[in-house]
């Protein structure tokens, strides 16, 4: 698909990999444990569930006023976020079990947020995270919508204001994904995406439909038959649900490749690094010691830590973060990090600045 190639041409990112990974491989041997999910996981797996699944629960058995549902349905945006970002994140990776069909099983919660895990593994997977933050690769900095997140893709007029609106469009992303999950599929397809992940466009296409028409009957018509609520009613529910999580994901995800000191290379360079190098010249952390947050977006601050290390599961990020961030300022390799999540913020709207006038 691509000519793409990281190199390891320097002695230096040699022994930087080799030290990095003997690092890590050590401190889960000398503490007796486990890469993969532990109990604390488990308990956050069922909670993130629970505030998924217990509002949509109240909102079919309890009688109450629209405003009370609305509030229920903000909480469950909450919640979607939550299984994403803390449950069917570590799963589609491999990083929750080492079984296959648990991981298989959890990841399956994207089809109760109306995505597909197919698309999402070809993605993310094998796109953003063997491409980060290259233009024209990483889809995860190709255009949304009017909003302008790649430095090679062309400047307009109405990016000088992307700032303000692009609010709005991370809003609409998990919606989106309702219908571009078809388009997407044909566009991996063409590119033998669908096939290196044995996968049949016919059967995906058929698969991915039923799910979807699952998910709109359950979320649409058990609050039509089972409630007194309005068609429009449901349908401003749902919006709302649905933008409360996308802007939640959106953020998450652009403040650690987005930001200040994140690197954007284009496909067409041919100076491509080692490819752990890459990772920390594109990834950046934020608000490592903010344990709440760390702890609902699924340590996805842990970026850095999550691009070298996608296999291990994120309730170890904390830990590991220190020895990743001692290893490579010995190398004299760049580790990018925003202290709070105020700063990576602000770091994003400025890059969002930038990005909208050169």
């Amino acid at each position: 698909m691509s000519k793409v190639q990281f190199k390891s041409e320097q002695k230096t990112e040699r022994e930087f990999v080799n030290t990095l990974r003997k690092n890590v491989s050590d401190y889960f041997k000398t503490n007796h444990i486990s890469t993969k999910a532990n109990a604390a996981m488990v308990f956050k797996t069922v909670v993130m569930v629970l505030v998924y699944i217990l509002p949509f629960v109240l909102l079919l058995t309890v009688p109450m006023p629209a405003l009370a549902a609305l509030g229920l349905c903000i909480v469950m945006g909450i919640g979607i976020a939550g299984v994403g970002m803390s449950v069917m994140h570590d799963a589609c990776h491999g990083a929750y079990s080492r079984k296959h069909w648990v991981n298989d099983i959890l990841g399956g919660s994207l089809y109760l947020l109306g995505s597909n895990v197919l698309n999402w593994k070809i993605q993310h997977n094998v796109l953003h995270h063997t491409y980060t933050n290259i233009a024209g690769l990483d889809e995860d900095i190709a255009a949304k919508g009017p909003i302008r997140l790649a430095m090679e893709t062309p400047v307009k007029k109405h990016h000088k204001f992307q700032f303000i609106f692009a609010f709005v469009f991370y809003g609409m992303m998990t919606i989106a994904k309702l219908i571009n999950d078809f388009l997407n599929l044909f566009k991996y397809n063409k590119k033998g995406l669908v096939r290196e992940q044995h996968g049949d466009l016919r059967s995906e296409f058929i698969k991915m439909a039923l799910r979807k028409l699952v998910y709109l009957a359950v979320i649409f018509g058990l609050p039509l038959w089972l409630t007194d609520f309005k068609w429009y009613q449901v349908l401003v529910g749902f919006i709302v649900m649905h933008w409360v999580a996308s802007m939640i994901l959106s953020f998450v995800f652009q403040l650690a490749h987005v930001v200040e000191g994140a690197e954007q290379p284009f496909e067409e360079s041919e100076n491509y690094s080692n490819w752990h190098v890459h990772q920390l010249r594109t990834t950046s952390d934020f608000a490592r010691h903010n344990k709440l947050l760390g702890w609902y977006v699924g340590g996805l601050n842990f970026q850095i830590e999550h691009h070298l290390f996608p296999n291990i599961c994120h309730i170890h990020y904390n830990k590991i973060a220190p020895i990743v961030q001692k290893t490579a300022l010995e190398y004299g390799f760049p580790y990018n990090l925003k202290p709070s999540f105020g700063s990576a913020f602000s770091s994003h709207i400025k890059m969002l600045k930038e990005l909208g006038v050169h």
